[in-house]
């Protein structure tokens, strides 16, 4: 029986260097740019404009283009874009705004489509095989599910009251989803598309959150609370409850919450959390007893943050491109028009030739051990 163990374990430590190898190759050269989708703060134009604009992340970050979109208000001006995700199987973007949904093709960059929803739509996660998104409801109590090549409603799945943020888990067998008017972080499987569990109990209602690559951990603000907590997914139960240290929680202008965005690097080393009233970005260690690392200031509110696939840049929703590990703002990010551009929701995507070959992710996920 030991020898059996040990040979099933070595062979799934060979399928996964064999993954990464095959991840390398497909990679090698490819060049990296960074999407973010605009109006990405509320629907105020003075962020950068409306539509997906791209930045060249091997060229300081410089601005390559502004791809046209959709995603209107019925009065004809540009609505709030609630989340950006990717397929690359499908070779699509996708952005959701308070109506609707838009598909848009990386090749052509032209709308494939674009669907209205009853109930409207909010922070969306896609599947790791790129074929399943899981759209929330504009803080209903539901969340669609929506087959990515069509944008038809496979299914749909009451929640609670007030549907938010939603993470795919990398393994594919999981769905974490938030509910804004719940203290507990629920879970469907993608398989039969239905609530399984739950984790919590937290110490107000769930606001952005992160987990781990091996779905372990999440990492979970809520309401009130300048710090974070830390639930422990499979045992279901929170284990920690951190207070941001030396700062005065204090009013912010948007989302009514003092640490509204967190984010894991992608090593899993350091949890990144958005202060909004002190507009700073404080940074803690990832493991017990979660020490408070250091305190970043930025240019505006705070209210996302995300990183690059390889762990070199943070990108809080303010607009900088701040260097992990020196702490230090390297950037701004710039528009044609020499305007400062901010956005709660962007993305990494690499290109080899016209075709994307890997994809980031909208929120600051972790990936230890993932190719």
């Amino acid at each position: 029986m030991k020898r059996i163990c040990l040979w099933l374990i070595f062979l799934q430590i060979a399928f996964i260097h064999a993954g990464i190898a095959q991840q390398a190759r497909k990679t090698a050269g490819a060049k990296r740019y960074l999407y973010v989708a605009t109006p990405g703060i509320r629907d105020y134009l003075g962020y950068g404009g409306h539509g997906l604009l791209v930045f060249d992340m091997d060229n300081s970050h410089r601005f390559v283009k502004r791809i046209t979109t959709r995603g209107l208000h019925p009065n004809g001006k540009p609505s709030n874009v609630k989340g950006v995700a990717v397929s690359l199987p499908l070779n699509s973007i996708y952005v959701s705004t308070l109506e609707g949904l838009q598909r848009i093709d990386l090749t052509t960059e032209k709308v494939v489509w674009e669907k209205a929803f009853e109930g409207g739509c909010d922070r969306m996660a896609i599947s790791p095989d790129g074929r399943t998104m899981y759209l929330p409801s504009l803080e209903k109590g539901f969340w669609n599910v929506v087959s990515c090549e069509t944008g038809d409603i496979i299914k749909k799945i009451n929640v609670h009251k007030r549907a938010h943020n939603t993470i795919y888990g990398a393994s594919g067998n999981a769905v974490y989803m938030g509910d804004i008017a719940s203290p507990w972080l629920h879970i469907a499987d993608p398989k039969t598309h239905e609530l399984t569990r739950k984790v919590g109990l937290f110490a107000n209602y769930v606001r952005p959150f992160t987990v781990t690559a091996d779905e372990s951990m999440a990492y979970i603000t809520v309401d009130s609370l300048l710090g974070f907590e830390v639930g422990d997914i499979q045992k279901s139960t929170k284990i920690a409850h951190i207070e941001v240290e030396g700062w005065e929680r204090g009013p912010v202008r948007r989302h009514g919450n003092p640490s509204h965005g967190i984010g894991l690097t992608p090593d899993e080393k350091e949890i990144w959390l958005c202060d909004g009233h002190n507009m700073r970005m404080h940074v803690f260690s990832a493991k017990p007893p979660y020490q408070q690392l250091t305190t970043i200031p930025v240019q505006d509110m705070p209210g996302w943050v995300t990183f690059s696939l390889d762990g070199r840049y943070a990108y809080p929703s303010s607009g900088e491109v701040i260097d992990v590990k020196t702490r230090k703002v390297i950037g701004i990010l710039t528009d044609e028009f020499h305007n400062n551009v901010a956005s709660e929701k962007m993305v990494e995507i690499q290109f080899a030739g016209d075709k994307p070959v890997r994809a980031g992710d909208q929120f600051g996920v972790g990936r230890a051990g993932t190719p």
